[in-house]
């Protein structure tokens, strides 16, 4: 049978595809920066050879992610995007698939693993007092068990992303307490908190993380941190597995 060479696929993108890929081509080429004005609609169209219309719905994508303003006097700017911000529009739980959700919920995992270095930078005394203070307010209502309860986590933990002095971090932990409360409610019809053999033998509670983040090192709290959610990430590994 005789060999044929093999055709090219066939390019599916859409003219605003294409026209929307090209602009961000030339901001890079061009090496514009937020808050430089770029070419008019018009400019764009001759130059592409395309009509205004198509331009037009490609720079609306361009300004819906926040990539580009209009400003009086000057005409259209490049914008530095807020990325956060382009998340809360999606990012409602109802909406996502389940897979979406249990990666997201990983990403909460892996963030608090990575943060110990920045909190032992960034700690303050103040920090220290306010976390003692959400320890003991929890301590209160202590049942003797062990409980992964929603309010709870979003104290203590929430405290922890404040701490890292990450406004980008803080933010995103803020945008995922949806999906937390989400997985939460998933998760606590399968972990057996009260029967869960810990590896170390131990579960390591909110105030043995505060007392190791008062005298410890960023990696003795990095492995109490990762004991302290064993739970979760025993639970997301069983899942890949079955």
């Amino acid at each position: 049978m005789k060999n044929f060479k093999k055709m090219k696929p066939v390019d599916t993108g859409s003219l605003v595809d294409k026209v929307e890929i090209r602009l961000m081509e030339f901001f890079k080429d061009n090496n514009i920066k937020p808050g430089d004005a770029i070419p008019k609609e018009l400019d764009f169209a001759e130059s592409l050879g395309v009509s205004r219309t198509v331009v037009r719905e490609a720079l609306l994508r361009l300004r819906t992610l926040g990539l580009i303003e209009s400003k009086k006097h000057r005409g259209m700017i490049l914008k530095q995007p807020d990325i956060i911000n382009n998340f809360e529009r999606i990012l409602d739980p109802t909406l996502l698939g389940v897979d979406t959700l249990k990666q997201l919920f990983e990403l909460r995992l892996i963030l608090e693993m990575g943060m110990a270095d920045f909190l032992f930078a960034h700690k303050t005394e103040k920090d220290m007092d306010e976390l003692e203070e959400i320890v003991e307010a929890e301590e209160a209502t202590d049942t003797g068990k062990i409980r992964f309860t929603l309010d709870k986590e979003v104290a203590f933990h929430g405290k922890l992303y404040q701490m890292s002095n990450n406004t980008t971090l803080q933010r995103f932990q803020n945008l995922l307490l949806p999906v937390f409360a989400y997985v939460y409610t998933s998760n606590s019809k399968n972990l057996d908190l009260d029967n869960y053999h810990f590896s170390e033998g131990e579960f390591v509670s909110h105030r043995m993380l505060l007392e190791n983040l008062r005298v410890g090192t960023p990696e003795t709290f990095r492995n109490a941190m990762r004991r302290h959610l064993e739970p979760h990430f025993d639970h997301a590994f069983k899942k890949e597995t079955n």
